[in-house]
């Protein structure tokens, strides 16, 4: 079977190697086929030719059964439980058992019970990858940019020197004159003139080349894999944007107007090809260049470090040249070393992990940085979302991120330590008596104080200036059965403002001293409550209307 994908590039798979019988194959041989077609779901060859390196191992492991079904309408539950049971517990096997369930399942053929012991839970537990430190993320940015930053200024620096050789501002028949010549043999062909066997550079041109390294030579006007490697590490710090979206990115549109003004704005048209729905799979995003420290700058300095291939591309009508990272191979074996990326004559797309990975090796870092670097940056940095929902962000990303839940430490513990503050503004804080101590000194219009001198809702040795409505949050006031009936009647006013006042206006002013209220009245019982209120006289309405209405107030 052959799957050709949108890239035009081609895998073959040989079914006929899987040790299962034949009609097992082809059922195989079918779904797989299904699933690369257009619409399918399996857009690129990587996709396809991750699921047959599942396929084979599941094969292999029916094929060693002491009873081998025949055909999928012959698959049990006890097939489909014994592969799960040889699946490691880790997303290396998780991948597999999904994959294949999701495979299987679309045969119409497959029993009931073989679909219910696929819809059971895969225990697992999930990888440690963890986002990089500040200093870590610190030092692969600038190693990036150095990268990056170099190339771009070898292509500008030769660009200016190309541009004034075609407008005729150079000296005929000097080295600059032939370095001229030999910019627009390598902008119009993507290479400077050189003989064939063996490839090197012309004789006429050598002493304007400066030699035959790729700097000296292609690399004056087109980026290498490693630098455009670099510059999708430069674009997922800025964006957060997964590999695969980074890699197959189209040249930004720059919106009318915006150039001519200075500061143009490129609109980015992003896929997530695992997404599922078109309308889900596609965005777009506004990038604004205003200077050096926008994210639309590296859009900027992207366009100008790819523009000659991708006008050399645009003349041999060629479709990637819609592409916004795309390089030149560095030799005639970089095809053998790299096969899967996508090529037009010597000119790459995209980038992937082994790219990263190489330029990683090259600046002295370990590894391919991509992966660790979205999630650093959609973790630490924006902080939300970067194509996920929030449930997959906060469930996958955030939580067992421990530089996130470090941050998070002293933010619940500012709630929590709110939370508790609330639960005292709402509690009843005055001391029950049976009668009042000798120590009171004073009566207040709700209850006694013991100590005016040194409330906790003013300055230690001046008198209490505080509402008498924060008495019952006071531990120096007392409450004896003296004031139960005043409270009971302030406790039923302020139900009352409740019903014509504004929400707002009363969980501000009255909510709190109403709750503290409710708080003493559950201590007390609704007995004692009860007759509380049959004892409320006149002076106690009074003395609480004159609160209610601010007549203590200083």
């Amino acid at each position: 079977m052959k799957h050709r994908d949108a890239q035009g590039r081609v895998r073959t798979y040989d079914f006929g190697v899987l040790p299962v019988p034949e009609p097992f194959r082809r059922s195989l041989a079918a779904l797989v086929a299904a699933k690369c077609a257009p619409g399918g779901g399996w857009d690129s060859v990587e996709t396809s030719e991750g699921a047959w390196y599942l396929v084979r191992p599941f094969a292999q492991f029916l094929a060693a059964l002491d009873d081998v079904p025949e055909d999928v309408d012959q698959f049990t539950a006890g097939h489909w439980t014994a592969w799960r049971l040889s699946l490691p517990p880790n997303s290396n096997g998780y991948t597999k058992y999904s994959s294949i369930a999701g495979l299987l399942q679309m045969d119409p053929r497959l029993v009931r019970p073989v679909r219910e012991a696929m819809a059971k839970r895969f225990v697992w537990t999930p990888g440690h990858e963890q986002a990089y430190t500040p200093e870590e993320f610190r030092q692969i940015r600038l190693a990036a940019r150095r990268t990056f930053r170099a190339a771009l200024l070898r292509i500008r620096e030769n660009t200016g020197h190309l541009k004034a050789w075609r407008e005729g501002r150079v000296e005929a028949g000097g080295t600059d004159w032939l370095l001229g010549e030999a910019l627009d043999v390598l902008a119009r062909t993507g290479d400077v003139p050189v003989y064939d066997h063996p490839r090197t550079v012309r004789k006429r041109y050598r002493r304007a080349l400066v030699g035959g390294s790729a700097e000296c030579t292609w690399g004056r006007l087109y980026l290498s894999r490693k630098e455009v490697a670099a510059l999708a590490v430069l674009i997922v710090v800025e964006l957060g944007l997964n590999l695969t979206t980074v890699s197959e990115m189209a040249v930004p549109e720059i919106l009318p107007g915006t150039t001519e003004s200075g500061v143009p704005v490129y609109r980015l048209r992003l896929e997530k090809r695992r997404r599922a729905g078109h309308r889900g799979r596609f965005e777009s995003r506004n990038l604004t260049d205003s200077g050096a420290d926008f994210l639309g700058r590296i859009v900027t300095e992207a366009l100008e470090a790819t523009a000659y291939t991708r006008a050399l591309l645009a003349q041999l009508d060629q479709p990637s040249a819609g592409r916004l990272l795309v390089w030149r191979q560095t030799t005639p074996h970089d095809a053998q070393a790299y096969p899967r990326a996508v090529r037009v004559g010597p000119f790459g797309f995209g980038v992937d992990e082994a790219g990263g990975a190489a330029w990683a090796r090259s600046v002295g870092l370990s590894g391919s940085p991509l992966r660790r670097l979205r999630k650093t940056v959609n973790v630490l940095h924006r902080r939300e979302p970067g194509q996920n929902s929030q449930d997959t962000h906060d469930r996958v990303y955030v939580l067992p991120e421990p530089q996130a839940q470090q941050a998070a430490v002293p933010v619940i513990a500012e709630g929590a330590l709110g939370a508790v503050a609330d639960a005292h503004r709402t509690v009843f804080a005055a001391r029950l008596a049976e009668q009042a101590d000798a120590g009171e000194v004073r009566q207040t219009a709700t209850a006694g104080c013991a100590d005016y001198e040194h409330s906790p809702f003013g300055l230690a040795g001046q008198s209490c200036a505080a509402s008498f409505l924060l008495c019952t949050a006071c531990p120096n006031a007392r409450v004896t059965p003296v004031h139960h009936p005043r409270l009971a009647h302030l406790h039923q006013a302020l139900g009352h403002l409740r019903g014509v006042l504004e929400p707002a206006v009363w969980e501000a002013d009255w909510a709190d001293a109403h709750a503290r209220l409710e708080d003493l009245r559950d201590r007390l019982g609704r007995p004692v409550w009860d007759a509380a209120l049959a004892a409320v006289g006149d002076t106690d309405r009074h003395v609480i209307d004159q609160l209610l209405d601010g007549d203590y107030d200083l």
